[in-house]
């Protein structure tokens, strides 16, 4: 392991330690704030630790500000969509960019979760730590901290959505009128409203006046699903490994996982979007040869050398039931090979192709 690597490692192992020391002191002031920033900084440190351990240390370095290394929203880019480091899943991303989103309102702001709100967050961010470590890096959590360190909770929560249940019947109480709570239902609302803008992938605080609009539609009686859709779409799932909690999305509704473009302002990394994965990823391969006009062998030829495959946006493996896994490809997936067409030769490539690596292509991958 490379000494960078190894520091980054031991700093986000010391980091862990503490948030869940926070969580489990008596003492509560600052300690919701403490925790949600301290996971955040493990986990920072931790990607930075697998890029370099995976790629090396270049991989970590901005480009852009000479002397930094790159953020958390690109820390996780790399570990969900770069082949070199890929070691992150889909749900993964999305429950450490809401762990962020929330550490920015607590450290610029303020925001208020319920005990077992934040112990949801504290315990999986454990979890995944855990894995991480173990898979990536070949070092057990269990060889770097005593198993005793566990965020202890007096009722650990079972179900997010009777969890939310329980803190949106808080929020209404507060929010009614005469209540004179309007300031503290604000802050409890906000955790849900930045879940459900992370969730959609966007990286931004809610205003007062869009928790005031969601004050009024408390009011009106709506529920808390109707409000915020992405969050009724999170599921806890006990950890099979040992004691723990992990968070996923759900796709009981049709609900897909979408890579959002990098460099679209002020947007996360993962986006999950009310859209049915087969109307997304469209066509197959000979859909593509039989739009572009060109043999499906060349194609997928081209399509391997651009590392298309790769891209969340351009391709995906749709499993349906107990069959094989289908592969398909998305539209952008089609005006990319339409642009990369009209700019080269196929036949050309083709002919002066490397034949060994030709002759190894799959016609119906």
């Amino acid at each position: 392991m490379r000494k960078e690597c190894k520091t980054l490692h031991a700093k986000a192992v010391d980091s862990l330690v503490l948030a869940v020391d926070h969580f489990n002191r008596a003492w509560d002031r600052g300690r919701t704030e403490a925790v949600l920033i301290l996971l955040d900084r493990a986990f920072e440190l931790l990607l930075k630790a697998l890029i370099v351990h995976r790629a090396g240390g270049q991989a970590i370095r901005d480009k852009r500000k000479e002397g930094t290394t790159i953020g958390f929203d690109l820390c996780l880019r790399k570990c969900l969509s770069e082949t070199a480091v890929k070691c992150l899943t889909e749900d993964e991303v999305v429950a450490l960019q809401s762990l962020n989103t929330l550490r920015d309102a607590a450290q610029h702001y303020m925001v208020e979760l319920s005990e077992e709100h934040l112990y949801v967050y504290a315990q999986s961010a454990l979890t995944l730590f855990g894995r991480l470590t173990k898979d990536v890096l070949g070092r057990p959590l269990a060889d770097e901290i005593p198993q005793r360190i566990l965020p202890v909770c007096a009722k650990p929560p079972s179900d997010l959505g009777a969890l939310f249940d329980i803190e949106f019947a808080d929020i209404k109480r507060m929010a009614a009128p005469g209540a004179r709570k309007r300031l503290d239902a604000r802050a409890k609302l906000r955790s849900m409203a930045i879940l459900q803008a992370s969730l959609e992938g966007k990286k931004s605080q809610p205003s007062d006046a869009e928790l005031n609009r969601v004050v009024k539609r408390i009011n009106a009686g709506e529920d808390w699903r109707g409000i915020f859709p992405g969050v009724a779409t999170l599921t806890i799932v006990p950890d099979a490994s040992g004691p723990g909690l992990s968070l996923r999305i759900t796709n009981k509704q049709g609900e897909a996982v979408q890579l959002v473009p990098e460099g679209t302002p002020d947007a996360t990394v993962v986006a999950v979007k009310r859209v049915n994965e087969l109307d997304y990823y469209s066509l197959g391969l000979r859909d593509l040869a039989d739009k572009l006009g060109v043999s499906s062998t060349k194609l997928l030829w081209l399509i391997k050398t651009q590392g298309m495959q790769e891209s969340h946006v351009y391709f995906k493996e749709i499993r349906i039931g107990r069959s094989a896994p289908h592969k398909r490809y998305s539209p952008k997936c089609l005006e990319a090979l339409r642009e990369k067409l009209a700019s080269i030769n196929l036949e050309e490539l083709w002919a002066n192709r490397n034949k060994d690596s030709a002759d190894a292509i799959d016609v119906f991958a």
